[in-house]
């Protein structure tokens, strides 16, 4: 079969692009001037942005699957236009696109973040569509809209949210894997208290890449866990053996610091990795209701997602041997 992956070149995305092309799918990618890297096996590139619905239009034009990955990932404020634009015009674009052309099923990426704030902490197929008011997740909530109406006029799209994620070979160093390099660097000396559902990206993509079979409409939770931000910091500390000396705040206590270092991130030039958007995702504190592990994908332990995750920053030259501790001492081979 030929699946059209938007959002191909992003973390999400290389990754399913690989799972399919494993399972012997013809792969078209959609990606944007000047991101076409060197995707083995991808033969096909449509260059253009998922907001131009004539350029959407050709790259859905005989394919029998879409996954609609393209997505802005980031809490910074710099980047409010842009998220907006991409994520909920993206979305609507690409979902009618894809119902015009009368593909088999559509693969929807949402994300938990979509439903917050849930009602009781515990986030399920049936929540209800959230009500942020932070720009990244008030874009994917009205993606989410946009994907949920297609579900009820009757068109094969199924809804997929992942958790946050973490995993090796992370090509545009995303929120997750750029925050968990700000700890390794020492830049979050404090955290806010809460967590959040966390997976890994592989678990993920070996989801997407087997639902896009399904022909048929639903909602799905991708593999992870809950992990609270305790949690968080003593896993880096026990997988890299340092001590990481961290102070935590309770979360809803930070949100009015955080919202300002928000406003001063529109006009200081370089990151400052105390967003409001992730503070905001620590306070609600959410759960995903238990759910049967989806396609069998059984969750991977996070201790070993976050390892592996330290290891390829390190490979990558992004962290230095210091900042990795033990794990830069190469794996023994048995």
């Amino acid at each position: 079969m030929t699946v059209l992956v938007t959002g191909g070149t992003g973390f999400v995305g290389t990754h399913v692009v690989a799972a399919l092309l494993r399972a012997g799918h013809r792969v078209r990618v959609l990606a944007r001037p000047g991101r076409q890297p060197e995707l083995p096996g991808v033969e096909e590139f449509v260059v253009g942005d998922v907001t131009d619905a004539a350029t959407v239009a050709r790259a859905v034009r005989g394919v029998e699957y879409v996954l609609h990955a393209a997505s802005v990932y980031s809490f910074d404020s710099r980047r409010r236009a842009e998220t907006r634009r991409v994520n909920a015009r993206g979305t609507a674009v690409v979902l009618e696109a894809a119902r015009r052309a009368g593909v088999a099923c559509t693969v929807h990426v949402s994300t938990f973040g979509a439903l917050l704030p849930a009602p009781g902490r515990v986030v399920g197929p049936d929540s209800p569509v959230g009500a942020a008011r932070e720009t990244y997740l008030a874009s994917k909530a009205e993606a989410e809209r946009i994907a949920r109406w297609h579900q009820r006029d009757g068109s094969p799209v199924v809804i997929v949210y992942p958790p946050a994620l973490l995993g090796p070979d992370d090509p545009r160093l995303g929120d997750q894997t750029g925050r968990l390099r700000a700890v390794l660097r020492g830049f979050m000396p404090i955290w806010p208290t809460g967590g959040f559902p966390i997976g890994d990206v592989r678990d993920t993509a070996a989801l997407l890449a087997g639902l896009l079979t399904s022909e048929g409409s639903g909602r799905v939770f991708g593999p992870g866990r809950y992990v609270s931000t305790r949690d968080y910091v003593r896993t880096v500390r026990e997988v890299t053996g340092r001590s990481l000396p961290t102070l935590f705040l309770p979360a809803r206590a930070m949100l009015p610091a955080a919202a300002m270092t928000d406003v001063l991130q529109r006009v200081w030039p370089w990151h400052i990795p105390a967003e409001y958007g992730a503070c905001y995702v620590c306070a609600c504190d959410s759960r995903v209701d238990p759910l049967p592990a989806a396609l069998g994908i059984e969750p991977r332990p996070f201790a070993d997602t976050l390892a592996d995750t330290v290891r390829w920053l390190h490979r990558a030259g992004l962290v230095s041997s210091r900042q990795v501790g033990t794990l830069a001492a190469p794996v023994p081979v048995a």
